[in-house]
């Protein structure tokens, strides 16, 4: 049927924008049609100095331009549903009633954004940990963390309150486009994202406004909270071609969407190692997280779909452990005056490895760190003069990788919440078959793999 409605799912991600038409097929959703543009926004941040992450909000909204006018305008005609995910954690500021200006372009109507801040992403530190120590202890079962949006306001409360006098509303980035899409008076947020800011009480679905007030913080900036999966509000214009009028979802969280887009019973777990690494399972219905955050826990209950919560393990240590070892040969080898391409090491060590089934080696991979670990460093133990082959040592390394993730989100939890079976995903679970061997090795549930994760399908899915 030719003329069927489509849903466009957007994901504001912290490098690039997709977006995908979503359409129903026989076997649930299909993608008709993506496109992803890198956002190259990346920008300085001058009052917060080398620890500042900010990025230019025109450039991420001018990626997204391009990538609608890239989609095929017959298909955008069609389309009813708009859902809408990203970075949870970040923070942009604008000005109510001049927020964006609305411009005729060859594909219909677009917006340009106004009176509007930088986007001070998840992975701002400006908020360092004696500046964190110092604010008023939240209400929430998650610890503040820097990138965090309230931690921010406060920053800019404390170091620069002129800034916070200019705006008069504030969101994740992905919530002002909403607003501006539907032209909403106040922002609206979910409470995936709201519960991603710090001060939000996830049981009662309210802001920490007592305590905020308390320390003199703007809680007007503060949006109004609502529920994932309901509708924001509807289009005003027909922006690039998709009839005026078309039903926007309130914006979700890119993790929740990137589980919500593979994960089809919930008795799967998902394990995704890209450059990080994040295993997540569904809890069971009628769960709650505890009223405050466990101490040193390395599992976060993030608010879902449904009153739902997903657990969730992340790592910072995935992919990029690997290619941090990658690169290490790599330099080894042009010490000795040798010159080899990083890819060709990386599938000659994989290679490797499949030789070596066995490795008394014990490598503990945590070289980024973890969250709930900070200093926490990464070693080498059990080194024996026979398991010193290259082949050992990254059959260590990937077994490594996996331990650490199942420390975090021990088997026997994830059994007692009733997980059946994993989907792996991710591009380092993808290109290397030694991780893929060791995760299945690891965990007592059957792996499965040739799900993607795509929080863009994921929102428009959610529609």
């Amino acid at each position: 049927e030719p003329r069927a409605a489509c849903v466009l799912g957007i994901d504001l991600g912290t490098t690039s924008v997709k977006a995908a038409l979503v359409v129903a097929g026989e076997q649930g959703p299909v993608v008709a049609e993506s496109c992803s543009r890198e956002t190259q926004a990346q920008t300085g941040s001058p009052g917060a100095g080398s620890q500042g992450m900010e990025q230019n909000v025109r450039k991420i909204i001018s990626a997204l331009n391009e990538c609608l006018a890239a989609l095929p305008q017959q298909q955008l005609q069609r389309v009813r549903h708009i859902g809408i995910s990203g970075q949870m954690h970040g923070i942009v500021f604008w000005k109510r009633d001049q927020g964006c200006k609305w411009t005729e372009s060859e594909t219909g109507l677009a917006f340009e954004p106004e009176e509007v801040s930088n986007l001070v992403t998840w992975q701002d530190g400006r908020c360092s940990p004696d500046f964190l120590s110092s604010l008023p202890q939240p209400q929430s079962h998650i610890n503040l963390a820097k990138g965090f949006g309230c931690a921010t306001v406060f920053w800019y409360l404390k170091k620069s309150p002129d800034f916070l006098k200019s705006y008069d509303a504030a969101g994740t980035i992905h919530d002002y486009v909403v607003a501006m899409l539907c032209d909403l008076k106040k922002p609206l947020m979910s409470d995936q994202n709201a519960a991603s800011w710090g001060y939000f009480n996830s049981r009662s679905k309210s802001w920490n406004t007592d305590i905020l007030k308390k320390s003199g913080f703007p809680v007007h900036l503060l949006p109004e909270v609502g529920d994932p999966g309901s509708i924001a509000g509807r289009t005003i214009y027909a922006w690039h071609g998709i009839p005026k009028g078309a039903e926007v979802g309130i914006a979700l969280g890119d993790l929740q969407c990137s589980v919500y887009s593979c994960l089809t019973e919930r008795t799967d777990a998902v394990l995704n190692i890209g450059t990080s690494a994040q295993l997540t399972i569904s809890m069971p219905p009628g769960f709650q997280p505890p009223e405050s955050p466990e101490p040193f826990s390395a599992v976060t209950y993030y608010p879902y779909f449904g009153g739902n919560y997903l657990a969730v393990a992340a790592s910072l240590n995935g992919g990029n452990v690997l290619a941090m070892f990658v690169d290490m040969v790599a330099q080894w080898i042009a010490e000795m005056g040798l010159e080899i391409q990083e890819t060709t090491i990386y599938s000659k060590i994989i290679e490797a490895a499949l030789t070596q089934n066995k490795s008394k080696l014990s490598i503990h991979p945590t070289v980024f760190g973890e969250r709930h670990m900070p200093e926490q460093l990464a070693s080498v133990t059990n080194i024996s003069a026979s398991d010193v082959s290259l082949g050992h040592v990254t059959r260590a390394l990937c077994r490594g990788i996996i331990e650490n993730l199942h420390s975090m989100l021990p088997s026997e939890y994830m059994t007692e919440m009733g997980v059946r079976k994993i989907l792996g995903t991710g591009s380092a679970l993808a290109r290397n078959e030694v991780l893929r061997q060791e995760a299945e090795r690891i965990f007592p549930f059957p792996v499965v793999y040739g799900k993607d994760v795509d929080a863009a399908v994921g929102a428009a899915m959610v529609m």
